[in-house]
């Protein structure tokens, strides 16, 4: 009672099959592949020094963060 057999799992896999049908399976096991590829990609990337791979994009928002955050005042003293 604790294991499944194959016989289980074949069971269930016919089910999934016939509830999902195989265009759909098919489908996520593409997409499924491509994020692993893409993972793959990006910790092959990662591995490069970070000063290397910042953009022009990357200062400017960085830099309007900073702006957005700084906040000028003036103190005018009670007489």
């Amino acid at each position: 009672m604790g294991s499944f057999s194959i016989w289980h799992w074949l069971i269930v896999l016919l089910i999934v099959i016939m509830v999902f049908g195989t265009k759909k399976l098919k489908n996520i096991g593409g997409d499924l592949g491509g994020a692993v590829k893409g993972f793959k990609d990006g910790m092959k990337e990662g591995g490069a020094a970070p000063d290397d791979k910042v953009t022009d994009a990357a200062k400017v928002s960085n830099a309007g963060a900073a702006e957005k955050t700084t906040i000028d005042v003036e103190v005018k003293q009670k007489s």
